[in-house]
């Protein structure tokens, strides 16, 4: 009886979701305007304490460069998701020794593993506005002249901020260039693996479950920052020191129930909710369907070069995982499109903001600025299109490494700070562990398997988006049937040495003379292609140029416009610190579904069968069986809940981030969203948009009862 009456309730909730819904990933600093709904809701604390970085709890949110994570102990234990540890996980993999498959855990600090070249935990530290001084004076400027301002301006922002040893810093750009706000952000260079739970549980549904709901995801993973003995940031070495944050988060283990508060704090990567009409048409007509079609065609590529169990399959599960999500997403993406009538509702959009501007004179500049951006966005569709094929012809690994150290050789002929992004000096240690990462992600055969896949789809193009230079250089012309092509190809990996680290390392100080005197294949196509390449990124730079002038304008029409409407406007997702907020929260996204806000370890074994993805470890199996939930029982729920939903605005690169309590106690891990969700990178829907979270008690749970990882759970400060 209770069941029914819960499920009767859920549809009541469900029918006024859109209410609740809390639209909007908020920076710090708007945090006080919103201070009163925050409490509203039911946040306990100051709302005024989440705008200090250096304080608690901001102060124990972290980034990864690409996912979020919080401190959760006082000697630099990192709480994340798995999937975004996962690419450590299989680096310090081998087919004899798969930690995916067997999951890792350091039993003392000595056992962590380094992370995956390249990683690494930033701790933001201050944020400064620096709009004037990015902006002044680019007015007057040509496109190109003002695109090279601005770039300029930022790097040299950048480099006084980076003065400060041991601080990576960013100058983020919001309301599409209409505000620039400097972050100093502390850089941990040494990031080790200290936990990681197998695929079984850490993946467990694998992609038939991803992006959907009822979810029983282990989604959750452990790093360590070191730093040098006496604090400071440091690359990887044996005498190098946990560190020691300001503050970290209590672990709770009495969890939450339906209807409580929570937020989540962490690093969004981008949303397009603020895209003009051409580029929403352009997005949903012809980039999102060809995407899916390739997809599909790659992963089968990959798994049939790379059949399960190889050491080749090891190297490849992590961009296995990528595509599959990126596929997924995608198709959610289209359907979520065609449910709420995306197209139409921002020709509505458009129409209305002309009908507001002509109600008055004075805006006619938005006007103005709206008719040019228009006009940009349709021909930067048009040549992304058709440069489209080119790009994924071009994608080999070895190719992509020969053009970086050929840019690398001329960028080096200019002084530091007139180098491009990603060519300074800044940017070398991760340009070298790029170079070595290269080691456990990359098999000749598999790769070429790819350049077969990405040729022929290049070959089957129009005459006008095919790149002469390029056709060339590879012999392309005239009629190629598929095992010349291969022929073609073969001599590339035979010839080249761009396959041994210590070549390409060595490469990193070559002179463009060098390396064009170099008779390594993928070195003289990379040579061959890269004044058609500067060509491509001028008419790149002078699309942006204009940009710089147009969109803030957009972007103040529609902040005035909504003004006008009392409704506030928040700033599209950058990569940068947000706070978004809400309740647990169920839903019904569909006639006559209904989605629980509380998954249970009982649904693991529902759902197992023995087989990937659905291979719980028989140990946790057992323990789900004779009912063993210790401490992380809840009432609510009559067992251990696994996952729970939420109302939160989300998207990805908020993989990873601290899904908080009304105290700022961590309940959860925020890693997905449901199938129904994900088209609110473009446009928010109340009533479908849900964020999925692993409850801390299952963590616990893991880590307690299937994994022993006692240790882990003793260092961290678990709160009921």
């Amino acid at each position: 009886m209770r069941k029914i009456t819960t499920v009767a309730a859920l549809l009541a909730c469900a029918a006024s979701a859109p209410l609740a819904a809390k639209e909007g990933m908020f920076t710090p600093k708007q945090l006080p305007e919103i201070a009163e709904d925050l409490r509203a809701t039911g946040l306990e604390i100051d709302p005024e304490a989440l705008t200090d970085l250096t304080g608690f709890p901001m102060g124990a949110i972290v980034s990864l460069g690409g996912c979020s994570a919080s401190f959760v102990s006082p000697a630099g234990l990192v709480v994340t998701n798995h999937h975004c540890a996962r690419g450590s996980v299989q680096y310090n993999s081998t087919a004899e020794n798969n930690y995916l498959v067997d999951g890792f855990l350091a039993k003392a600090k000595g056992d962590e593993l380094p992370a995956a070249p390249g990683s690494r935990i930033y701790v933001t530290t201050a944020l400064t506005d620096v709009t004037q001084r990015m902006r002044e004076g680019t007015e007057t400027l040509s496109p190109t002249e003002r695109y090279e301002t601005v770039e300029q301006r930022m790097k040299d922002i950048t480099a006084e901020c980076e003065e400060k040893a041991g601080y990576r810093c960013q100058v983020a750009s919001f309301y599409g260039g209409a505000e620039y706000t400097l972050i100093e952000r502390l850089e941990v260079r040494d990031v080790r693996l200290v936990y990681a739970p197998a695929d079984s549980i850490g993946k467990y549904g694998g992609d038939i479950d991803n992006w959907m709901w009822p979810r029983h995801t282990g989604d959750f993973a452990f790093y360590r920052a070191y730093v040098a003995p006496d604090g400071s940031a440091a690359d990887y070495a044996e005498e190098n020191v946990p560190y020691q944050p300001e503050h970290h988060l209590k672990v709770s283990a009495g969890g939450l129930k339906e209807g409580d508060f929570v937020m989540a704090a962490g690093y969004p990567g981008s949303t397009s909710r603020y895209a003009t009409l051409a580029e929403v048409e352009n997005t949903f007509s012809w980039t999102y369907p060809t995407y899916v079609t390739l997809l599909n065609e790659w992963i089968d590529t990959i798994e049939e070069a790379a059949p399960e169990g190889s050491d080749a399959r090891v190297k490849y599960e992590s961009l296995l995982a990528g595509l599959n999500n990126f596929e997924k997403n995608t198709r959610g993406q289209l359907e979520g499109a065609r449910r709420v009538g995306l197209v139409d509702l921002r020709r509505e959009r458009e129409e209305a903001l002309a009908a507001w501007i002509a109600a008055d004179s004075s805006r006619a500049a938005y006007g103005e600025a709206i008719a040019g951006l228009q006009t940009l966005s349709q021909e930067s569709a048009e040549a992304a299109q058709e440069a489209f094929w080119y790009g994924f012809a071009t994608r080999p690994a070895l190719l992509s490494a020969a053009q970086r150290l050929y840019r690398l050789a001329h960028e080096r002929q200019k002084p530091d700070a007139e180098r491009e992004p990603g060519f300074q000096e800044r940017d070398m240690t991760f340009f070298r562990q790029g170079l070595q990462a290269l080691d456990r992600r990359y098999e000749a055969s598999v790769d070429k398997a790819q350049w077969m896949l990405f040729l022929e789809s290049y070959l089957d193009q129009p005459a006008g988006n095919r790149v002469a230079v390029f056709d060339n250089a590879l012999g392309l012309t005239g009629e190629i049937d598929e095992a010349t092509l291969s022929t073609k190809l073969d001599a590339y990996y035979a010839g080249t040495s761009l396959g041994d680290t210590e070549t390409r390392l060595s490469l990193m100080d070559a002179t463009p003379e060098d390396l064009e005197a170099s008779d390594d294949p993928f070195m003289q196509l990379a040579v061959a292609l890269y004044e058609y390449e500067r060509g491509l990124e001028a008419e790149s730079e002078e699309r942006s140029g204009r940009a710089l002038a147009l969109r803030p304008g957009y972007m103040e029409a529609i902040t005035q416009w909504q003004r006008s409407q009392g409704l506030a406007t928040y700033p599209d997702a950058n990569s940068t610190l947000r706070v978004t907020y809400g309740t647990v929260l169920g839903g019904s996204p569909k006639d006559g579904m209904a989605y629980m806000p509380f998954t249970t370890l009982e649904g693991i074994t529902e759902k197992d069968t023995g087989e990937d993805p659905f291979n719980a470890p028989e140990r946790q199996l057992q323990e789900i069986r004779e009912k063993d939930y210790g401490r992380y029982y809840s009432p609510e729920v009559g067992s251990v809940p696994v996952n729970f939903l939420s109302d939160l605005d989300s998207t990805g690169g908020n993989s990873g981030s601290a899904t908080l309590n009304a105290r700022a106690e961590l309940v959860g891990l925020l890693f997905d969203g449901t199938f129904e969700s994900v088209n609110s990178d473009w446009h928010f829907d109340p009533r479908t948009t849900r964020t999925i979270h692993v409850d801390t008690r299952y963590m616990l749970w893991v880590m307690d009862k299937v994994d022993g990882a006692q240790g882990l759970i003793e260092e961290m400060d678990v709160v009921e």
